[in-house]
Formats: C-alpha cells, sequence, structure tokens
C-alpha cells in the first residue's frame, strides 16, 4: 500500500466532514456574433481539488474528468468563492462575494433583488435551465428565490443535496425519481437540452450534483470499482465516479446531437474537500485556508479551446459570471459591484496574472439547516392531498427584506486577501484582538510558515486593501447596490 492511499485510508476512517447539515437594473445585449455558445455549468457538492485521477488521488476512478483535463482548459488555482456551498453557488449566480447579499453561509438564500446569470442570459435569447441541488432558496411555488423567480424557465431540482432515488421539484411540484443521484439530474438536463437544441436559443444549462456530500451511498455499479476498500472509501469514491459516469453521459450526448464544438462545459466545485490529505491545502471544507477553498475546474469549448492548455492563474467561481457576460455581449445596466472578473482572456490562451486580488470572508453567521429529504417529503406527501404544505415560512417570502443593517467597521471573522503568491489573512474572533497572517503560496502551499513579522511593509500595503474590500461588502450588504 502506497503512502498516499495509506494516509487517505486513515483519514476517512476516523473523520468523514466539516460542515453542515444542511435585479436592479435593465439588461440589454451589445454587438453582433454569430450564434452565440451554448453554456453546461456542472458542479460537484464537497469534491476536494485532490479528489479526482488527474490530481493524483491514490484511488478515485474518474475517466471523463481526466481526459477534459487533458483535452480542454485545466484551472489548477480555482477557488470557491465561499468554503461552504450556498455562498459559493450564490457567486456563480451574480459574480459577486455571497456576503454582499447576505448568503453568509450554507441553507442561506439569493436576495431577489439580485441580478442572476440566468436573468442576464435570458435577455441574450437564452433558454434558461436549473437541475439538481439548488440550496440557495426554497424549490417551492411562491418563493421569491425558487429556481424560477431568479431566471429559469425550467428546473428540477432540490432544496439541498440529495442521494439516490431522490423526490425533486419540477417547478414546484414533488416528483419522486428513481436511479443514482448523479445521473437522474444529468437526464433531466439532457432532457432540456434535447427539448431546446433545434430551437433557435442557445441554452443555459445548470446542473449541480448532490455529490459527494455526506452521507456518502454510491450505487452498487461503482462500489463494484473499489473491491477490496473499507465500506466508507468505497461509497466516498464511488459518488465521485457516478459524477464522473454521468459527465461522461453527457459529454457523449452533445457529440451526437452535434453541438459540442460551440458549447461552453464548465466544471467545479463548490468548496473544498473533506479530507486534509486531498484538500489540495491546509484544513478543509469550511476553511478559509487553502484547504476549503481550492478546487477542481475545467472547462471545454472546442470551437475557442482547439488545444489542450492549464492554467495557474489565480480564479474562482465568481468569475464565472462575468466571463460569460463578456463571452455572449450582455451588458447589465446598473450593474451591482462585481467581485469577479472575466476569464475570456485565459479562455483566449492569455493572461498569466490576474489583474486584481481575490478577497474571501467567513462572517461568522450560522448556517441554516436545510433538509431535502425531509421538505421533498413533506411537499410530495402535502400534494399528493391536493394541497400545499401549510408553513409559508418555509418560503422566504422576506428574502429581500434590508431592514437588519450591519455596522461597516464590523470586520468580525476569518477574512483573506490573495494577490498571488502573497495571501493575507484577517482573523477578528468573538472580539479578540485581530490576528494578522500571510503567507507566500508558491512557497509554503500549505500556508505553514506566517512571514507576518519578516514582511511587514508587504503586510501595511495589503492590510487596508483587505479591510477597504470588506466595508465594500458591507455597504453592498446593507443595500447600497440596490440605490
Amino acid at each position: 500500500m502506497n503512502s498516499k492511499r495509506r494516509d487517505f485510508l486513515k483519514a476517512i476512517g476516523s473523520t468523514l466532514l466539516v460542515g453542515a447539515a444542511g435585479g436592479c437594473g435593465l439588461l440589454q445585449t451589445v454587438g453582433k456574433r454569430s450564434k452565440k455558445p451554448n453554456i453546461i455549468l456542472c458542479m460537484a457538492d464537497d469534491q476536494g481539488w485532490g479528489d479526482m485521477g488527474y490530481t493524483g488521488h491514490p484511488l478515485i476512478k474518474t475517466p471523463n474528468f481526466d481526459s477534459m483535463a487533458a483535452e480542454g482548459l485545466r484551472f489548477d488555482r480555482f477557488y470557491a468563492a465561499a468554503p461552504v456551498c450556498s455562498p459559493t453557488r450564490g457567486s456563480v449566480m451574480t459574480g459577486r462575494n455571497p456576503n454582499r447579499f447576505g448568503c453568509f453561509s450554507w441553507g442561506r438564500t439569493l436576495r431577489p433583488q439580485e441580478v442572476t446569470l440566468a436573468e442576464a442570459l435570458k435577455k441574450a435569447g437564452y433558454v434558461t435551465g436549473h437541475f439538481g441541488k439548488w440550496h440557495l432558496g426554497p424549490v417551492r411555488k411562491g418563493s421569491p428565490i425558487n429556481p424560477g423567480a431568479s431566471g429559469f424557465d425550467e428546473w428540477f431540482s432540490s432544496p439541498n443535496f440529495f442521494e439516490n432515488d431522490p423526490v425533486l421539484s419540477r417547478e414546484g411540484k414533488a416528483v419522486p425519481t428513481t436511479g443514482e443521484s448523479s445521473m437522474v439530474t444529468m437526464d433531466a438536463a439532457l432532457e432540456f437540452i434535447e427539448k431546446h437544441v433545434k430551437s433557435d436559443k442557445p441554452i443555459l444549462a445548470v446542473v449541480w450534483f448532490g455529490s459527494p456530500h455526506q452521507p456518502h451511498i454510491a450505487d452498487e455499479e461503482f462500489l463494484k470499482l473499489y473491491p477490496n476498500e473499507p465500506d466508507k472509501v468505497k461509497h466516498f469514491c464511488g459518488e465521485i465516479t457516478g459524477m464522473d459516469k454521468a459527465m461522461g453521459k453527457l459529454r457523449n450526448r452533445l457529440r451526437e446531437l452535434g453541438i459540442r464544438d460551440n458549447t461552453i462545459l464548465w466544471y467545479c466545485s463548490d468548496n473544498g474537500g473533506l479530507f486534509k490529505e486531498s484538500s489540495g491545502g491546509r484544513n478543509r471544507k469550511g476553511s478559509i485556508y487553502e484547504g476549503g477553498l481550492r478546487v477542481p475546474a475545467i472547462l471545454e469549448w472546442p470551437d475557442r479551446i482547439k488545444h489542450p492548455s492549464v492554467t495557474s492563474m489565480t480564479c474562482n467561481t465568481a468569475d464565472i459570471y462575468p466571463t460569460l457576460l463578456d463571452i455572449t455581449g450582455v451588458k447589465v445596466a446598473n450593474q451591482p459591484v462585481l467581485d469577479g472578473i472575466s476569464l475570456l482572456p485565459v479562455i483566449e490562451g492569455g493572461r498569466g496574472q490576474r489583474p486584481q486580488p481575490i478577497g474571501f470572508w467567513s462572517y461568522p453567521v450560522r448556517g441554516v439547516s436545510t433538509s431535502s429529504t425531509k421538505l421533498m417529503a413533506e411537499l410530495l406527501e402535502a400534494q399528493q392531498q391536493g394541497r400545499e404544505p401549510d408553513n409559508d415560512e418555509r418560503l422566504d417570502l422576506d428574502a429581500g427584506d434590508l431592514s437588519q443593517q450591519y455596522d461597516i467597521n464590523d470586520l468580525s471573522g476569518h477574512a483573506a486577501w490573495l494577490d498571488w503568491p502573497w495571501k493575507l489573512h484577517r482573523i477578528e474572533i468573538k472580539q479578540r484582538p485581530v490576528v494578522w497572517e500571510l503567507y507566500n503560496l508558491a512557497n509554503d502551499p500549505m500556508e505553514e510558515r506566517d512571514l507576518a513579522a519578516q514582511e511587514s511593509n508587504r503586510l501595511k500595503k495589503m492590510r487596508p486593501q483587505l479591510e477597504s474590500w470588506q466595508k465594500s461588502v458591507v455597504q453592498s450588504l446593507n443595500g447600497e447596490d440596490y440605490k
């Protein structure tokens, strides 16, 4: 048994999780281009940087992901905007740090005032669909932040992660399904794609898997691929291989439909991994250190990415929104402050250094428990009785309420400012004195050697940048961007 495999088995046997149980303005399209590309955004739930075959995991079998990484654009330093799920998903939808709209932690939601990617692309003529984990609000009719209210024409969604044979919400109607969870999600997305492929509208399909979130319950087909491993290992690895098979089915079907070349297929995870040994950095999910934020990411677009390439530029999930608006020629009037940047120059083979730093901030607000199993069973039972559940509070009707205002000088929690290769941490916990840490990630990727004392001049330069950004985030949080 090699040492990597032994370390992984030891880790997975003892610890299995951090974490959770858990617009403004008018838009216009600009510029004339040939047919806009189809866009498919896929996302894992709790897959760490090292939980891929192509990144060197000693066990996990991911032949389709490996093929994508070998044939497309591989991001080797891609970050989730937050170390847990809901906030990162909000960053994809808005291009903004999720604290700007109060999505501090798991189970927190969008605000209806935000302009979402789906809303923006609909103005460019896209037909839009969401499939799988939503976790940015309810998936019931009448909610101001369900997928339909957030710009999706069609949706087959879950309020949080889900396992095999899930009950999902089709535009608010609970529908029992049968099958492995990732394939159920992908089959729904493919049904949508096949339905619209012959229309004159380009397609946006957002496909958010529920794997490999705990509890790990892999399908028997994938358990057989790991015959000599402990059950916990089989199920964890099997869930990732299940996602891999679903991605393979998608890629093959895009070829068969004749739309692969002009389709942007972008895959990433929503936060760092569950195990320090494969997280790609210090700590794991839930942490502002590298292990909680660094994730795998791959992009395929054969019409524009003709040769395999790898970028080590720092990128993050908030970049997805401005990148896709840049590609499709969409301008948002009165666009709220963006934290992401367009990665089109990277896609086109240029730019090696990010032109601006990335801010991260874990504000000390607890998550909100959101059980898909319970909520969807409740919805199904009520609808079978010919009614809707009697709990309007679960519709998050007040999601856009701005009555709670935040002190612009309250910068508590754990924040970081990544200006490659330097990463500055600001840690303020329970009114204790602020702790500053500074790491050179190029020389110290595990963030083990704090250089704050030796690099005092650099600290003095970066510190006001981080705090200024945090105060900007609080202004957005208080609704300044909507005025």
